[in-house]
């Protein structure tokens, strides 16, 4: 065989078999019809014509060798090939065309770059495993591709009547199928990104850990919720401006993104899973430990928030026709819209600002899931809240409004369906609650989201005075009480300056010491006789021990002095003397009251009144140190254990103390997805970050000391875990995250004196800078110095203000 260089033509190879080696160039030659060319080692082929098969002969044929390459294009043109390539483990093609019923196969080890398929006739391009793509692979109308593996930047485009099989988007490869394309049996691995946009469509897609699904502009695409196709573990679908997703799931990791201009359908958000949406969603279901993000533009409608699931509204967006499950929530932020119905089922939490708009519906006569924040200084909730009801205050739904006083507060209604409140300043405060004139609407307030940080007694409380012991409540300013004055050892006597009543209605949502149970101190607890019979005091209130005042909650055991779940509303009184001092109720040494700042949430009882001076602290005022030290305390706790044998009605504890030292340690994006960790060793996590990350929360278990190790412990701080080094790892530089280390700590840190090192509250703040810009991805690693042990059972703790029936 040889070449054949017609006077004027192209010149072509005749029947037979050629073979260039090293050295040799051919170039601009026909391959003719059962003709063969072969390049082997260090031979090149450039911009070679391929024949198709013409009656009973086969078409031309060319195979490139390991060393060989054919070069197949120029800066304008791509050669057809109508016969057969073979590219071999190690050669090498760039461009070409293959039509007119063409093949080209690229076995395992070969390359192939920037090649054509169809174009108004078959083709078809077979790419082996194992085989390399390079640049942009294009299949064109009646073109076929199947196989391959497009990795570290490399492309395949399936353009209108193109068809791509069995392919796969690997590490930095991208796969487009455009209007009119196809795919079928699409692999999205790690790193790697499938895209549909102006209609193209895709069948049997299989979407893996860390891959990217892009429903593009003119596409709607259906994932019919299956299993293969759900965002798990970083893998992520992008919804953009002018697609449509339906029928989807992320969970475990995974995300769903739909952007500006872009529509989500029927999407369901399970554990782990997260929903971002700037664009619009309806039909949305987010199950426990799932959350939907919608921010500054997006809409959701018609969403259902199962137990453990979460919503957040950024402002800017609008939340729609929402059901808000028993153990669900939604936290609508300042500026965030509703527009419709948000249902809270009782059990449900949602918290809005006063200027959100829409209705509020609260399910059921004792739901306490909704707060609104925004009113410290007044105003008026456009929210409408229907539902409301109840039988009385303690046993009702309720409204917490968080930096509202209720000292001082009246009530008018303009009509049946709303109340004014005016505060003690003068500010006031409306609310449209359908049918509140008949239900009524009382604000109650301890100053600290309860009634737990008072230090009162309850009614019945007996006072030793020099007339003998009487009711606190029948105690008058002016009256005589008889004060221990440890110092000297002696009984003196303290006239009575002040009196003041409120009244209590417990928030069993809160932790037992935060919630406002009265407790109870059963007679004999402390010693014989002491005291001579049960005593109620408030959880804040002191007990005089070795010359120190111990707050009753430090003191707590479960048995002869618990916390009284009977009791869910009561009035309480403050007694205050000449100067803070040890007096005596039931027979035991407690506290007269100490003016520390809370006097205004009491009324005055009694028939003179009486102006006090400036507000007093521990320091400087008290009748005796207070003791709150471990080593102080915890031996009075377990002197008091140790009695309880011998107190009669002792309470047996039918609780459970369930402890785990597992912080279930994973991070919140700003974007609200939910990334677990990748990797675990002793003391340090790792994580994959995805692009555009600008932040995350550390978010954790958390328990209080005074809990897991017990109430002498006078730590109600909720710890969650103790973070070291932080180093952000990204496009092969290292960075050193350290805000939670300086002086001025994002939210969700506690302050320390230590370093290099910092606790959170179990959801902190981690600022990471812009270094994830540009789609680059990061692993965060950090070192946890300590954690747990943490409850099973525990209940959040709350700064609010609450509204009653």
């Amino acid at each position: 065989m040889s070449i054949v260089y017609p006077s004027n033509g192209t010149p072509y190879l005749t029947s037979g078999t050629t073979t260039f080696t090293s050295g040799q160039v051919v170039s601009g030659v026909t391959v003719t019809s059962n003709s063969q060319e072969i390049l082997s080692a260090g031979a090149t082929g450039i911009q070679q014509t391929i024949e198709e098969a013409s009656g009973n002969t086969g078409g031309g044929e060319i195979l490139v060798l390991s060393g060989a390459q054919l070069i197949q294009k120029n800066d304008t043109e791509y050669w057809q090939n109508k016969g057969k390539i073979i590219v071999h483990d190690g050669g090498f093609i760039s461009g070409g065309a293959t039509t007119y019923g063409g093949i080209t196969t690229i076995l395992s080890g070969g390359i192939a770059e920037d090649i054509h398929v169809g174009s108004g006739s078959i083709g078809t391009v077979i790419f082996s495993s194992g085989a390399i793509l390079k640049g942009t692979t294009v299949a064109r109308s009646e073109g076929t591709i199947s196989g391959g593996t497009a990795t570290s930047g490399a492309q395949i485009n399936v353009l209108s009547g193109g068809v791509l099989s069995n392919a796969d988007a690997g590490n930095g490869g991208t796969i487009t199928v455009s209007s009119g394309g196809k795919s079928t049996n699409t692999v999205i691995s790690s790193g790697g990104t499938l895209t549909f946009t102006g209609g193209g469509s895709g069948s049997y897609t299989s979407l893996l850990a860390g891959g990217t699904l892009n429903i593009g502009s003119g596409t709607t695409y259906d994932n019919q919720h299956t299993t293969s196709l759900t965002a798990t573990s970083g893998a992520q679908i992008n919804v953009l401006s002018g697609g449509v997703l339906t029928n989807a799931d992320a969970a475990a990791f995974g995300n769903i993104v739909v952007s500006k201009g872009g529509r989500g359908q029927d999407i369901i958000i399970s554990s782990g899973g997260g929903l971002g949406v700037a664009g619009i969603a309806s039909d949305t279901t987010v199950n426990n430990g799932g959350v939907m993000e919608i921010t500054s533009g997006g809409v959701s409608n018609n969403n259902n928030v199962n137990s453990g699931g979460k919503i957040y509204a950024d402002s800017g967006s609008v939340l729609g026709l929402t059901s808000i499950s028993s153990g669900g929530s939604a936290i609508v932020a300042s500026g965030a819209t509703i527009s419709g119905l948000v249902t809270i089922q009782d059990g449900g939490t949602a918290t809005i600002w006063n200027n959100t708009s829409g209705t509020i519906d609260l399910s059921g006569d004792t739901n306490n899931g909704l707060t609104i924040s925004g009113l410290e200084s007044g105003g008026t909730v456009s929210t409408v809240i229907s539902g409301w009801s109840g039988s009385k205050p303690g046993n009702s739904d309720s409204i917490d409004l968080p930096g509202v006083s209720a000292d001082g507060a009246s009530y008018a209604y303009p009509s049946d369906d709303q109340v004014v409140v005016t505060l003690a300043n003068g500010n006031t405060i409306t609310l449209n609650i359908p049918g509140v004139k008949n239900t009524g609407f009382v604000l109650s307030d301890d100053d600290h989201g309860g009634a737990s940080a008072e230090v009162c007694f309850l009614s019945g409380s007996m006072i030793r005075t020099s007339e003998g012991d009487v009711a606190v409540e029948d105690i008058q300013i002016g009256d005589e009480v008889i004060a221990f004055d440890w110092r000297n050892d002696e009984d003196v006597v303290r006239q009575v300056v002040w009196v003041g009543k409120a009244r209590a209605t417990v928030r069993p949502d809160l932790p037992d010491d935060e919630a406002g149970w009265p407790v109870r101190i059963l007679k004999d607890a402390i010693a014989d006789g002491v005291p001579y019979k049960d005593m109620l005091i408030t959880a804040e209130h002191c007990l005089f021990f070795r010359d120190r005042f111990v707050p009753v909650r430090m003191l707590v055991n479960g048995v002869s002095i618990f916390y009284d779940k009977s009791i869910t509303s009561y009035d309480y009184y403050h007694v205050e003397t000449e100067q803070h001092s040890v007096i005596t109720a039931d027979g035991m040494l407690t506290e007269s009251y100490l003016d520390t700042g809370n006097r205004s949430s009491f009324r005055q009882e009694g028939k003179i009144a009486t102006l006090r001076g400036a507000v007093k602290n521990w320091a400087d005022d008290a009748g005796a140190p207070l003791g709150v030290e471990r080593s102080f305390v915890e031996p009075l706790f377990r002197a008091l254990e140790w009695r309880e044998n011998s107190v009669v009605g002792t309470k047996i504890s039918t609780t459970k103390i369930e402890t785990t030292t597992d912080p279930d340690l994973h991070l919140i994006t700003q974007t609200g997805a939910v990334i677990r960790p990748m990797r675990k060793t002793a003391h340090h996590y790792s994580f994959m970050l995805p692009p555009n990350t600008e932040s995350v929360r550390i978010v954790s278990r958390s328990s209080r000391p005074s809990d897991v190790i017990g109430p002498f412990v006078d730590d109600r701080r909720y710890m969650g875990v103790a973070v070291a080094d932080v180093q952000l790892q990204c496009a092969k530089q290292q960075f050193d995250i350290t805000s939670h280390l300086q002086d001025e700590k994002p939210s969700g840190w506690h302050d320390t004196d230590w370093t290099d090192c910092a606790w959170t509250n179990g959801n902190a703040e981690l600022p990471l800078g812009d270094h994830l810009t540009h789609g680059k991805m990061g692993i965060l690693s950090m070192t946890i110095r300590a954690a747990g042990p943490y409850l099973l059972n525990t209940k959040p703790n709350s700064d609010m203000k609450k509204h009653s029936a």
